[in-house]
This record gives structure tokens, C-alpha cells and sequence, in this order.
């Protein structure tokens, strides 16, 4: 069976950005599962994947536009420190999830503390970068109606609890 849209997968991968330097992987025994077709993954690894089955492994490169987007400089921001809260004490490097109005999460990442404020990133801390792809077709299989229904993958026969 061939990977293809609303069907389950199964893989192993290794995540590096061309030097070799691994920065995400599925760890043995425990493979990535995903539905196809449900945006779990980023695009070009998506469309580098269909058509392949059980067993099949590719190395796939996929840039920037089709990965985690262009870095936007206007992503940096300066927020006040009490968009923070209290408990918190923000240094230069530290990762936040934030949550946008319409109740959507997004990354975003501490570039500078100044004494009233604070400069975040708001980019994705992989865009504008080439991603490298090392991965292994472990398993294909038809998603049931619920996982379609639900938009993701469950337990290796289906099974799930919400």
C-alpha cells in the first residue's frame, strides 16, 4: 500500500539541517505516526513522502517555503514585561508558547531582556531553513472513519479515547 491522502503512516526519521548535527528524531521502537493529508507534517516532507510504501527510505530536503516558512524580520517584537507573567523571569535563548487572539498557539523565542521590555521572536525557531529528511517507511494503513472524522492517527488499530 502506498502512502496517500487518509491513510496512516508510520515512520522513523532523523531531522538535521545539512550538517550532519541531528536536531529531532523518533526514537527506536517508537515511530512517527501521522494521517496523511491532515497538515500534521510540513508540506515538503508531505509531498516527499506520498507515493511511497512499507520499507521504502528516502533522504528528502526540503527548503524553507516548503518547510517551516521564510524568517520574517518583522517577527521580531518588543513586548513589556508585563506581557509576562511574574513568576517568570525571561532570559535571552528561553522558548514560550503564545497563544494569539483567536486562541491559536504559536513558538516564540527570547532574543533580547531589556529593563521595561522584552524582544521576542515570534518565527518558528526552523524557518528559514533547509531541513534534511532521513527517513523510513515503517507501515502503511487505511485510517478508520474515526480517525478521519478526529484528523489524526490513533492507537496501531484504530483504537482511541478522547
Amino acid at each position: 500500500m502506498k502512502i496517500a491522502i487518509g491513510r496512516i503512516v508510520s515512520l522513523d526519521y532523523r531531522l538535521h539541517l545539512g550538517d550532519g548535527d541531528i536536531i529531532d528524531e523518533s526514537l527506536p521502537g517508537d515511530p512517527f505516526v501521522y494521517l496523511h493529508g491532515s497538515g500534521q507534517i510540513v508540506p515538503g516532507l508531505e509531498r516527499g513522502l506520498e507515493g511511497l510504501s512499507m520499507g521504502d527510505a528516502r533522504n528528502l530536503v526540503v527548503p524553507p517555503a516548503d518547510g517551516y516558512g521564510e524568517y520574517q524580520a518583522d517577527g521580531l517584537q518588543e513586548v513589556p514585561r508585563t506581557a509576562f507573567p511574574r513568576d517568570v523571569d525571561p532570559r535571552e535563548g528561553m522558548q514560550f508558547e503564545a497563544r494569539s487572539p483567536k486562541g491559536e498557539t504559536f513558538p516564540m523565542t527570547v532574543k533580547e531582556v531589556k529593563r521595561e521590555s522584552i524582544v521576542v521572536d515570534l518565527n518558528h525557531p526552523l524557518a528559514g531553513k533547509t531541513l534534511h529528511f532521513d527517513v523510513k517507511v515503517l507501515g502503511v494503513r487505511e485510517a478508520t472513519p474515526a480517525e478521519l472524522s478526529h484528523g489524526h492517527a490513533h492507537g496501531p488499530k484504530g483504537g482511541h479515547e478522547h
